[in-house]
């Protein structure tokens, strides 16, 4: 199959032999989104940009990463301008507040507070958010890409070491829509396998954990227990949970 942008990162993720491909691309393709923001580069400074995250802000999540990675000049530039934003918009909903009257008759939507409204919106908004679910879709038509196009995509799933559940999920429902019923024949036992397969491999490395913190397991073989917390974690909602933050070069 021929090689495209997306093709490349998705054939590394599932070479590179990770307990999820999906987590080891979205993982890429977060650290790029903070290096093309707060890196080197400094897009921050460019007007453009900083509309943009004027206007989404950041989530919880992602404003750790940011402060995580570094670059205080960035940060504050960041934040100095997003604050003015939100200013602007918190004295445009206070004017136009109204505090609802009481009622044991009121229903559900009526009389919504538009303050609360307002702060849920922003609290729901993250610039890096909204860039990486774009990206992340296009890896995901891109994996049902070459699953149509090319057998070997068939054979890096059965050789895998399948999916975390969150992952698997994502997998699952997009296959209801872009796979024809005669190719969701063939897909659903292939990756129903390989995940059966995966949950008991992290099981008995997670359980023979526990067994080798017994004394009468002391000159043991840890076998592949040693990581088996962090797969453990990985696999069951996704991330890296051993990670170091990602950092400013």
């Amino acid at each position: 199959m021929e090689e495209t942008l997306y093709t490349i990162p998705l054939t590394e993720a599932f070479e590179a032999n990770d307990e999820c491909p999906f987590c080891f691309v979205e993982r890429k393709i977060e650290n790029d989104l903070l290096d093309g923001l707060l890196g080197s580069n400094t897009s921050y400074m460019e007007s453009d940009i900083r509309d943009k995250t004027d206007a989404d802000g950041f989530c919880k999540t992602h404003f750790k990463k940011m402060f995580d990675y570094g670059n205080t000049l960035g940060n504050a530039w960041i934040l100095k301008t997003h604050y003015e934003t939100v200013q602007a918009e918190m004295k445009k909903q206070m004017k136009m507040f109204s505090p609802s009257k009481s009622s044991l008759f009121k229903k559900k939507n009526e009389g919504e507070n538009n303050i609360a409204e307002w702060a849920k919106m922003r609290d729901k908004s993250c610039y890096i958010c909204k860039r990486f679910n774009k990206t992340y879709s296009r890896y995901m038509d891109t994996f049902f890409y070459m699953y149509k196009k090319d057998e070997a995509m068939s054979k890096m799933i059965k050789n895998s070491k399948g999916f975390c559940l969150h992952h698997f999920g994502d997998i699952c429902q997009n296959a209801d829509d872009k796979l024809n019923n005669k190719q969701k024949e063939d897909f659903f036992p292939l990756v129903f396998g390989v995940m059966e397969e995966s949950m008991n491999r992290v099981y008995e490395d997670v359980s023979w954990l526990i067994e080798m913190f017994d004394y009468k397991n002391k000159d043991a073989d840890w076998k592949n227990s040693k990581d088996a917390l962090r797969r453990g974690m990985q696999k069951l909602r996704s991330g890296y949970p051993a990670d170091l933050p990602h950092k400013k070069r």
